[in-house]
C-alpha cells in the first residue's frame, strides 16, 4: 500500500508532540529533589554547632533547671578551676564542663552584686571560679582525698550530706580587671588553706605581714559587693559566699545529683 504524503505529515506531527509532552528523566529528578532553603541549611548548622559544645555533664546540669552565670552577666569571667587541675586536688573532675551553673535565684542575686560592683569600681568584674558541684563530682572528691574520714569534712562537704555548692546555691569567685580578667591580688590563690586565706584572721595575719593592707581592702569590696546581693560569707575562705543556708537550701533545692 503506497502512503500518501498527508499521512507523512500526520505521522511526523505526532511523533513530535509525543516528545514535547514527555520531559527528560533528568528533568523529572530534578523537580523531584526537595529544596532546602538557606534558613533551614542555617538553622541546621547552629543546632550542630550548639550540641558540639554541651557535654553529658553540663546537659544534667541544664535539666536540673540551672542557669549559666554568663547568660545573666555576660561581662563577667569564668574559669572552672575544677576543670582544670589548678585546684587543692589537682584533679580535672568537671571534663569538658567550662561555663559556670547556679540556681536561677542565685544568678539573680550575683547580678544584683555584680552591678553594686559596677556602681562603685566600673573598672571590676567577677571572675567566678566555681558555682554548682554536682553529688557525683563531689563523691570523687571525697574518695580522692587523702586524709582520715574523721577530718575529711575540713576539706571538703561529705558527699552523703551535701555542701551548699551541690545545691547550686554558692559560689567562688574573686574581682578582675574589667578589660583584661586578670584576678586582683587577694593575699593567696584560689582554695588555699591557711590561715592567710581565712576572712577572720586577717587582722592577725596584717600583724604577721602575711597579707597586706591592699589584700584586705580588696577582699573587703568582693564581701562588701556580695553582701548587697544577699549573700553570706565563711570564716575561712575570702573567696566563698553562701546565698542560703543549708537548712533553707535543702528545703527550697534538691541535691544536684
Amino acid at each position: 500500500m503506497k502512503i500518501r504524503n498527508v499521512d507523512y505529515l500526520v505521522i511526523a506531527l505526532f511523533l513530535v508532540l509525543a516528545c514535547e509532552s514527555k520531559a527528560p528523566e533528568s528533568d523529572v529528578l530534578e523537580f523531584e529533589k526537595p529544596v532546602q532553603s538557606d534558613e533551614s541549611i542555617q538553622e541546621e548548622e547552629i543546632i550542630l554547632v550548639e550540641d558540639e559544645f554541651i557535654g553529658e555533664l553540663e546537659q544534667r546540669l541544664i535539666d536540673a533547671g540551672l542557669v549559666d552565670v554568663a547568660t545573666v552577666i555576660p561581662d563577667i569571667y569564668v574559669d572552672l578551676k575544677y576543670s582544670t587541675t589548678d585546684n587543692f586536688f589537682g584533679k580535672d573532675v568537671y571534663g569538658d564542663l567550662t561555663r559556670c551553673y547556679v540556681q536561677p535565684i542565685v544568678a539573680e542575686m550575683l547580678l544584683k552584686s555584680h552591678q553594686k560592683l559596677k556602681e562603685e569600681h566600673p573598672e571590676l568584674t567577677f571572675l567566678v571560679y566555681d558555682g554548682v558541684r554536682p553529688q557525683s563530682v563531689q563523691q570523687i572528691l571525697w574518695d580522692n582525698l587523702d586524709k582520715p574520714d574523721s577530718i575529711k569534712p575540713l576539706y571538703v562537704a561529705n558527699p552523703q550530706v551535701g555542701g551548699l555548692h551541690n545545691f547550686g546555691v554558692a559560689v567562688d569567685l574573686t574581682l578582675a580587671d574589667q578589660e583584661t580578667g586578670e584576678a586582683l591580688d587577694m593575699g593567696t590563690g584560689y582554695d588555699y588553706f591557711g590561715y592567710p586565706a581565712y576572712p577572720d584572721r586577717e587582722g592577725q595575719m596584717l600583724k604577721e605581714g602575711k597579707i597586706t593592707k591592699e589584700h584586705i581592702s580588696n577582699r573587703e569590696i568582693l564581701r562588701k559587693v556580695m553582701k548587697h546581693g544577699g549573700f553570706s560569707g565563711i570564716g575561712s575562705e575570702w573567696w566563698h559566699f553562701n546565698a542560703f543556708s543549708r537548712k533553707a537550701a535543702a528545703e527550697k533545692f534538691g541535691m544536684v545529683k
